[in-house]
């Protein structure tokens, strides 16, 4: 959901409470084209500056349609029951089926990051998402049993699907239920960023159930700011401010603040760990990725979420991946961003 409030009597702050991901933007920027809307199963906020000789706004806006309406209920979504994905999630066990590009990249990154996180990220996940309530019909308030996480699992493993990228197929090997909500949202991101470097517009802001991707500078000369929220329940409250510095960039968060539930003292996080069959309990209380690619840095938050703080910061350290941890430490939030995310950390003094 998204939501505007008032600050400081003159910037507005937009808040991607899904993510926690903010943009500052100061003055008058009539400059700025604005497409909003609904996909993925959640909101969409796309900023951007025309460029001269760039199509019509009422072009672009169609294309912008198109293309979401195209990816969202004619590719990746578990819902329509047409789609690519659900007639892959229902394909015979053992028989290759042929997949467009568009499925076939983000099953092959969803595989390229479940190898580099051990498992930690992984696409079958679904069977245990929903035994703990967290799925679509949500509403669970106790623990599962041992042997209902131990059926569940039967059901859970990147590895059971066959990836050939020659015949562009996949083959379902055991009966696992694929969804990528951990993946897709970044991926449909970055598909609009490449519709608009086509179109010669190189300066917007996009975000899509708060995953973003960023680049350029604003008409007024200024850079985006996304900023992030600080990890707990109530009021939206920033906790970090971000300068993109013109580049262009994908963000992407995660965290356990805003879905869970408690049962006997024990508070038990939407983020499931595929390995173990159970809700993460370290004290990560947040993550968020810089990457090129959106796809890749919203994969990769939720696997920080599974890996937790020491575990997620010696992979993000060992890949000079750009990360910013949220850990809580003695009843505080304490931020740890490895080096490469720091250089994006911004003194809010600094902001126009």
């Amino acid at each position: 959901m998204i939501g505007i409030v008032q600050r400081y009597g003159f910037t507005l702050v937009l808040i991607a409470a899904i993510l926690g991901v903010y943009i500052y933007y100061p003055g008058d920027d009539s400059d700025i084209r604005l497409l909003t809307g609904y996909t993925m199963g959640t909101t969409y906020r796309l900023q951007y500056v025309p460029s001269p000789g760039s199509l019509t706004s009422t072009r672009i806006a169609d294309d912008v349609s198109a293309l979401l309406d195209r990816l969202d209920r004619g590719v990746f979504s578990t819902y329509a029951e047409q789609s690519e994905l659900s007639r892959l999630n229902r394909s015979p066990i053992g028989q290759p089926a042929r997949v467009s590009r568009e499925l076939l990249e983000v099953l092959m990154l969803a595989e390229e990051i479940s190898e580099l996180t051990g498992g930690a990220f992984d696409v079958t996940v679904g069977p245990l998402v929903n035994l703990w309530g967290f799925g679509p019909d949500a509403g669970r308030d106790q623990v599962p049993s041992a042997g209902q996480i131990q059926n569940a699992m039967s059901r859970v493993g990147y590895q059971r699907l066959k990836i050939n990228p020659e015949q562009a197929s996949i083959t379902r090997e055991t009966e696992v239920y694929i969804d990528l909500s951990g993946i897709a949202k970044g991926y449909v991101v970055d598909q609009v960023a490449l519709y608009f470097d086509s179109i010669g517009v190189d300066s917007y802001f996009l975000e899509i159930g708060g995953e973003l991707k960023i680049s350029g500078f604003k008409p007024d000369g200024n850079t985006w700011i996304p900023a992030v929220e600080r990890p707990v329940d109530g009021a939206p409250e920033v906790f970090a401010i971000l300068d993109s510095r013109g580049e262009q960039l994908a963000i992407a968060g995660s965290g356990d603040y805003r879905n869970f539930f408690e049962a006997d003292g024990i508070r038990y996080s939407h983020e499931i760990d595929p390995r173990t069959g159970a809700p993460v309990l370290h004290d990560l209380a947040a993550v968020y990725v810089i990457d090129s690619q959106a796809a890749r840095a919203d994969a990769l938050a939720t696997a920080f979420m599974v890996l937790g703080y020491q575990s997620g910061l010696d992979l993000a350290l060992r890949n000079e991946l750009a990360v910013y941890f949220i850990v809580r430490e003695g009843g505080d939030l304490q931020s740890h961003p490895t080096g490469e995310f720091a250089r994006y950390i911004q003194d809010r003094e600094t902001l126009p």
